[in-house]
C-alpha cells in the first residue's frame, strides 16, 4: 500500500523496543530475500539506541545478512567522534560493534575533529550519498529510515519553522543554532528522508503526545516537521501508550 500511515500502540517503552526489534530483523531478511543489499538509516535518542540494543539482543539477530546491509544516518551533534553524545558511537556500542557488519558499509557523519568546517562536512556526506546512488539516482535507496519525533515534533536535525524543514535542494544541510543543544549539528533533509521506502518513527513518552497527535491531525511540517516526513510505501508510527493519548482511536492498528 503506498503512503499507507500506521500507528502502533505498545504498553511501555521496553516493549516497544522488542517489538520494533523483531519487526525489524523479520522485514530486513524480507528485503534482503528481494535485493542484493539494504541500506538502513538509523536514529538517535533513548529510544532509537533502545531498539538497536535490543535487535543486538535478540536470538533471531544474525538471521540478517549483515554484510549486505549499509548504515546511515538522518542527523548527528557537531560533537568529537569520540564524544558519548555523538549518536554514531551510541549505535557502534548497542549494536554495530557487535555485528558482522564490514566497516566499509558503515557511513557516519564526519566529526568535529576531522578537520572540516560544518559546511565542509554537510558537502563531503552529500557527496558520500550520490557516489553511493544506484546508477542514474543522486541517492542510496534507503529501505527503513528510523526516525525519533521530539516534544516540537522535529526529526532529524529539522526543527520547526527553521529553514531545515523548507530545504528542497541540498540533500544535506549543516544546521546551526539548533534549539536543542548542541548548537550545530548535521542533518539530512525532508526529500532525502521522503525517499525512503518505509519510514518507521519510534516514539514514547507523555511529552510526545502532542507532536503525535498534531503530525496525524495533519499540522503544517513548518509548525510540526514529523508532519512533513512519508515514506514511499509506508509510514509506521511506534508508540508507547503515553505517547499514544492524543491518537484518535480510528488510526490506532490493531496488534500484529
Amino acid at each position: 500500500m503506498t503512503n499507507e500511515r500506521r500507528v502502533l500502540v505498545h504498553q511501555n517503552k521496553q516493549a516497544l523496543a522488542g517489538s520494533v526489534a523483531a519487526r525489524f530483523i523479520t522485514k530486513m531478511v524480507d528485503v534482503l530475500h528481494e535485493e542484493p543489499e539494504a541500506n538502513v538509516v538509523l536514529t538517535g535518542g533513548s529510544v532509537g539506541i533502545a531498539v538497536l540494543e535490543a535487535i543486538n539482543e535478540s536470538a533471531a539477530r544474525d538471521t540478517i545478512d549483515w554484510p549486505r546491509v549499509s548504515f546511515w544516518w538522518g542527523d548527528e551533534r557537531w560533537v568529537p567522534r569520540a564524544d558519548a553524545d555523538r549518536n554514531e558511537r551510541q549505535a557502534r556500542e548497542a549494536l554495530l560493534d557487535h555485528i558482522a557488519v564490514p566497516e566499509s558499509n558503515i557511513h557516519p557523519f564526519p566529526a568535529s575533529d576531522d578537520d572540516l568546517s560544518l559546511e565542509e562536512a554537510a558537502a563531503q556526506y552529500a557527496s558520500e550519498l550520490a557516489d553511493l546512488a544506484p546508477y542514474g539516482g543522486s541517492l542510496p535507496r534507503f529501505d527503513i529510515t528510523f526516525l525519533g519525533v521530539g516534544p516540537d515534533g522535529h526529526v532529524a536535525s529539522l526543527f520547526p519553522h527553521g529553514s531545515g524543514i523548507r530545504e528542497n535542494v541540498a540533500s544535506v544541510i549543516p544546521v546551526r543554532n539548533s534549539p536543542k543543544p548542541p548548537a550545530d549539528r548535521l542533518s539530512l533533509t525532508r526529500p532525502v528522508l521522503n525517499s525512503s521506502e518505509r519510514v518507521w518513527m519510534v516514539l514514547a513518552g507523555s511529552d510526545k503526545a502532542s507532536a503525535l497527535g498534531l503530525t496525524l491531525a495533519g499540522a503544517s511540517r513548518d509548525e510540526v516537521p514529523a508532519a512533513g516526513i512519508k515514506g514511499r510505501k509506508r509510514t509506521v508510527f511506534f508508540v508507547d501508550n503515553e505517547a499514544a493519548a492524543e491518537v484518535p482511536e480510528n488510526l490506532i492498528a490493531p496488534s500484529y
